[in-house]
């Protein structure tokens, strides 16, 4: 029996158990021990039960196939009834149920466990301190998981391991590269695990010059074509920026499987190579693997980031036959590529099936509705979540403010922000004052804003300024804007953003000499201005335009579409803005440069090539202008399409005639 055990075959096993006049206890824990290991576990769960004498094997056996296979609730169910029928555990068993506390990130079960260890004298046992480390460090409570660390006299490989990959989820990326090096100072061998740990560390930094140092040590030790060194090295390389190394590395692979096709995925989706995700998806499928929960949330970010919606849409029908559509995981990514598509009721659609909403859900779908603009709904939701009782983060009050700012209800995101502290315990970060900055500036409330900024404990950041910039651009507020533009030049001096708004402000008050100084500041400084285009998907292919851009094949169609739009459009009662060209020309010239900005090039040619009836999806890179934003509500009216805009900042929906925004933008 036990020789068929060893080859597998747990029929002809079963057929010599069964017909064994006598059955002694080893002969029934090899039984169970088989069923169990095998993945059987109904079959050893139903000889446990009709075990006449039981051992702490026996339990053993069940316990460790329970958390093996997926059933790590049922291994702790077992484990009570192990102590409440009085068997005593051993160190197998608790290293078992440690293991099954980490992967459920129980901590209060594993506390109780922690206390029958000690109960039992085994706190010195370096198997059972090494699961205890492991449950600490993965329930985030690091603290624990170093004192039992530094009163381990003698600590093998996979202690080593947990501590440090328990710093670097936990952040500590410095600490958790410290105790690597350490590691190898003290002669531990470095294996899959220890690398992988290390490489973690470094991509939580992020620092590739250690990553790379690590890499190196990979290859002299021969782990670089390992799959899951492999995978831990191409994720280091993504989030350290420096994605053309990942890609190498991924490349170099003999053998990927899905946990390396999601990291060379999800790190070309993280660092702008949107297109390139996708493509790799596509890859990935022809080659028969299978995406997990983490593969469709980076594809679907990746059509979020293109507004690829018809590509979204293949992706969601593809997890729902995947039988992912209830992973919490996969239906937050789904929640937030609607809604960064600008399908908000389709995010909602999908929010309101979703079973169990854990607090990213209702942060995607709050922060869903702020970026398209519906802030009342936004607040409704919020609301919602807090009378289920689910706790917000700082994540939950960033999308909060945001649907104040962008819908201009100031009074109640002075009353949400207050509430920050007063009522949910929540210190305000510099990322809720840009918030409160932006609603007050937005409302003109300038001086307002700038006290908030004074008043704020710590030192404002790049992005606080940037939005009491903005609102000065908005209101033409000269000197609260020079103020501002001086503090972003001393924090981002690179950025060319500052420059242009503030010659855009000398211009709009015709100071073009000012507004040349500046330009010229920028460049002498070796700043660049990042180039305005706008790109739309049709039938899954994404097509990019500039200003006065003829490069398209069909560019003869695209600028005869807004020539006829001309007529129509002056007759609805649009007025050509040429206070948003802000050059120093004559108004006929700035009328024709108005007429081919990007945006408009994206919605003719969406109007040539899709079929009426359809919304028009485009993209912006930087925010929207003026006379465009007026342009498309006057379009959506001549032609009967919908047309939804987004921009750097926040969609923008029209139809007939009007915007989302309701113009406050």
């Amino acid at each position: 029996m036990d020789t068929y055990m060893k080859c597998g075959s747990l029929e002809n096993a079963r057929q010599v158990f069964d017909k064994m006049y006598t059955k002694d206890t080893i002969s029934w824990n090899t039984m169970i021990g088989g069923y169990a290991k095998f993945g059987s576990i109904k079959e050893a769960r139903q000889l446990f039960d009709r075990m006449p004498e039981q051992n702490v094997v026996s339990w053993n056996a069940v316990i460790a196939g329970y958390a093996r296979h997926g059933h790590p609730e049922e291994a702790l169910e077992l484990f009570k009834h192990m102590q409440t029928a009085g068997f005593e555990s051993d160190r197998i068993t608790y290293a078992c149920v440690l293991s099954v506390c980490a992967s459920l990130l129980s901590l209060q079960q594993g506390k109780r466990v922690h206390a029958y260890v000690i109960k039992d004298g085994l706190e010195s046992d370096i198997f059972v301190v090494s699961g205890l480390i492991d449950m600490y460090a993965k329930c985030g409570i690091i603290d624990e998981a170093d004192q039992l660390f530094q009163r381990m006299p003698n600590r093998d490989e996979a202690v080593w391991n947990s501590i440090i990959a328990g710093h670097a989820r936990e952040g500590h990326g410095e600490e958790a590269l410290k105790l690597y090096c350490r590691m190898q100072r003290e002669g531990m061998k470095h294996d899959r695990i220890s690398f992988a740990s290390g490489l973690g560390a470094c991509a939580s930094l992020p620092d590739s010059e250690h990553g790379k140092l690590i890499h190196a040590h990979i290859i002299k030790t021969g782990f670089e074509h390992e799959g899951f060194t492999g995978s831990a090295l191409v994720d280091m390389y993504a989030k350290c920026q420096d994605i053309e190394d990942a890609v190498r590395v991924f490349d170099r692979m003999p053998h990927r499987d899905s946990v390396s096709w999601t990291a060379i995925i999800g790190g070309c989706a993280q660092n702008g190579r949107s297109e390139e995700a996708l493509n790799l998806y596509c890859l990935m499928q022809s080659e028969g693997l299978m995406p997990n929960s983490f593969t469709f949330g980076s594809v679907l970010s990746a059509c979020a980031s293109l507004v690829a919606l018809a590509q979204g849409k293949q992706v969601h029908v593809h997890i729902i036959k995947s039988g992912f559509e209830s992973n919490v995981f996969a239906g937050s990514a789904i929640v937030d590529m609607y809604a960064k598509c600008g399908s908000i009721e389709d995010a909602r659609q999908v929010f309101d099936n979703v079973v169990e909403r854990d607090l990213v859900s209702w942060n995607g779908i709050i922060g869903g509705y702020a970026q398209n603009g519906y802030g009342k709904e936004a607040l409704k939701l919020f609301e919602e979540m807090l009378s289920v009782n689910m706790k917000p983060n700082q994540s939950t009050f960033v999308g909060v403010l945001s649907a104040c700012s962008r819908t201009g209800l100031v009074e109640e995101g002075c009353y949400y922000f207050h509430s920050m502290s007063q009522s949910h315990s929540i210190k305000a970060g510099p990322e809720h004052y840009a918030c409160m900055v932006d609603i007050l500036g937005r409302a003109g409330r300038l001086d307002e804003a700038k006290d908030l900024i004074k008043s704020m404990p710590v030192e404002p950041d790049a992005p606080i300024w940037g939005a009491l910039l903005g609102a000065c651009r908005i209101h033409g507020n000269m000197d609260l804007g020079q103020l501002a533009a001086e503090r972003l030049f001393e924090l981002e001096p690179q950025t060319s953003s500052t420059y242009i708004l503030l010659s855009n402000i000398y211009a709009a008050a015709g100071m073009w000499e000012d507004a040349a100084n500046i330009r010229k500041m920028m460049k002498s400084r070796g700043v660049r201005k990042m180039a305005g285009y706008t790109w739309i998907e049709v039938k899954n292919k994404i097509y990019q335009f500039i200003a006065e851009d003829r490069s398209h094949p069909r560019a003869e169609e695209i600028y005869a579409t807004l020539q006829a739009l001309a007529a129509p459009m002056k007759a609805a009662g649009y007025v050509p803005d040429t206070d948003f060209v802000l050059h120093d020309v004559d108004e006929e010239l700035k009328e024709g440069i108005l007429y081919h900005h990007s945006e408009k090039l994206a919605i003719a040619f969406g109007l040539i090539s899709t079929p009426s009836g359809i919304p028009i999806r485009i993209v912006k890179n930087l925010r929207v202008c003026g006379d465009c934003h007026n342009a498309t509500k006057i379009i959506s009216k001549v032609v009967g399409r919908e047309i939804v805009v987004r921009d750097a900042s926040r969609f923008h929906h029209f139809r007939q005639g009007l915007c989302s925004c309701g113009d406050y933008w």
